[in-house]
């Protein structure tokens, strides 16, 4: 079920694609670029490292869940997608931290 939210999210991030950045948050975003796009990511990520310091709880779960939307939006500036990363971290399932980073370094 987990994976068919964030596939939803995607579905509607994709869709708003070339919409009016008047009426719709990520086509603003997405008509920004990047650049635009990165700063929301990287102050995400740093309400995250705040929510945690500050004890964590649901405001974690709240700040980690924007990271995931920022984070989602920047795939669909790239034309990527959310299943992309899911197939990912399937593939790393079961393997060992250590040597999943070991077998990147030898690439």
């Amino acid at each position: 079920m987990t994976d068919q939210v964030l596939t939803q999210i995607q579905n509607v991030i994709d869709s708003r694609k070339g919409q009016d950045p008047e009426t719709s948050y990520v086509a603003q975003l997405l008509h920004k670029g990047e650049d635009k796009i990165l700063k929301k990511v990287i102050e995400e990520a740093g309400e995250v490292l705040m929510a945690s310091k500050d004890g964590g709880g649901e405001h974690l779960v709240y700040e980690v869940a924007d990271l995931w939307f920022h984070t989602q939006v920047l795939l669909a500036h790239h034309g990527l997608r959310v299943e992309e990363v899911l197939n990912e971290l399937a593939r790393r399932q079961g393997l060992s931290g250590l040597v999943e980073k070991a077998s990147r370094s030898a690439e």
